[in-house]
């Protein structure tokens, strides 16, 4: 497994898609004085997809960008997101500052205002500053350039309590042209997405169409950032986004076509990278686990089994602790909430934990405890639950409980 617990490597220059620019400011939301405000444009209009919380409380960002989705028939030109404030159960002046900084930044470009988007993420239920988001944008827009330094500088003042930054780079060749993919992403706590606390933007200089984008991103999104967990709390502002320009000048990726499987697997790839990224800076992560339950009735039945075993607390604290307690495992694996009429077997049961059988049959096999202990303390933690009884599958990545998360999660708002 990649070192997630560590800085990704610097942006190349030639990775950066062209037709885009990136910029971003310290306009004081940030009680600590760092950048919490960043902005990414096309210079031409894109073609824009986005999947956004299920949550059924949404913040005011999420709405007006759904809302401006669907009158612009899926275009952008730009996203602005702002950090250290989530404005969120703000009502309808939190709805006016959503539409206000579009409006500010529609201004600028010289385009409508529905083909800009916008996100927010913090502290809920604060009422966002309005003036110091409208007072900083003209500034914004002015320095924005293609750099990867500005990229970079953009990817961090998206974050709140991330430890590190988050990013990741794509390319492949068609046609003679070459296709660029890059994305970053913020989320450290509140991670439990079901889309779709998570922001992601993809942006790539692909040509595409409104209709394939969209359904290419839902399918994507199911087998990457639905597969983490951290906490199990679902963000009341979780966006992902991808914005494509055509600016390399390929033919359009469209089903039917010889590069649609490069596409498809450049974008998972990126969007894999950055799954993994955020479950892994989880907050007060030592650990990740990777949690695979084979030989389920179904594939959706094996899902249901994975999350539940990543989201319960003794599991992830014994994972903490590199205690190969296989009978938390066994029990949270029995305990998933399956819909009326669906059940599996649990009675032929296997269990491995980094490797190590330590459950056959639902009971204990033999195993050196302190050799399981010691493979335990690797940073990465395989888990493998096997029913044994069909052909149903699923992986699910998750963070361990530490006493870091406590007092992260403690002392947020001060």
């Amino acid at each position: 497994m990649k070192d997630f617990f560590r800085d990704p490597a610097p942006v190349a220059e030639q990775s950066l898609p062209k037709g885009f620019k990136f910029a971003s400011t310290a306009c004081g939301l940030k009680k600590s004085g760092k950048p919490d405000l960043a902005l990414i444009t096309s210079d031409s209009a894109a073609v824009a997809a986005a999947v956004f919380t299920t949550n059924r409380v949404k913040a005011a960002p999420v709405l007006v960008s759904q809302e401006h989705i669907k009158e612009s028939g899926g275009v952008a030109r730009a996203i602005i997101a702002n950090s250290g404030n989530a404005n969120c159960a703000t009502g309808a002046k939190g709805i006016a500052t959503s539409r206000a900084t579009a409006a500010a930044v529609a201004r600028e470009l010289r385009c409508p205002q529905n083909q800009v988007l916008v996100c927010s993420t913090g502290v809920i239920g604060l009422p966002l500053e309005t003036d110091k988001l409208l007072s900083a944008v003209p500034s914004l827009v002015t320095s924005q350039s293609g750099t990867a330094a500005t990229y970079e500088s953009a990817a961090r003042a998206i974050m709140t309590t991330d430890a590190r930054p988050k990013w990741a780079t794509a390319s492949y060749r068609t046609g003679g042209k070459e296709v660029r993919l890059l994305g970053c992403a913020k989320g450290a706590g509140m991670i439990h997405p079901q889309m779709a606390t998570m922001l992601a933007f993809v942006v790539t200089d692909a040509t595409l169409t409104c209709r394939f984008a969209a359904h290419l991103l839902r399918d994507i999104t199911a087998r990457t950032f639905n597969t983490v967990s951290v906490d199990g709390d679902t963000s009341t502002n979780d966006t992902l986004i991808l914005l494509a320009n055509g600016a390399s000048g390929a033919q359009p990726v469209r089903s039917g076509r010889p590069d649609l499987q490069r596409f498809t697997r450049a974008l998972e790839s990126v969007c894999c990278a950055l799954a993994l990224a955020i479950v892994s800076d989880g907050e007060g992560a030592s650990h990740v686990a990777e949690i695979e339950v084979r030989g389920a009735p179904s594939d959706h039945i094996a899902a249901r089994i994975a999350r539940t075993i990543a989201l319960s607390p003794l599991v992830k604290t014994a994972i903490a602790g590199a205690d190969p307690n296989w009978g938390r495992i066994l029990a949270a694996a029995g305990a998933a909430s399956l819909p009326q009429g669906l059940s599996f077997d649990t009675s032929r049961a296997e269990i491995r934990l980094a490797g190590i059988t330590v459950c056959r049959h639902a009971q204990a096999h033999p195993f050196d405890e302190s050799a399981a202990h010691q493979k335990m303390l690797e940073r990465h933690v395989p888990i493998l639950v096997d029913f044994k009884s069909g052909r149903g599958r699923a992986t699910v990545w998750t963070s361990d409980f530490t006493e870091e998360y406590v007092r992260i999660n403690a002392s947020y708002r001060s």
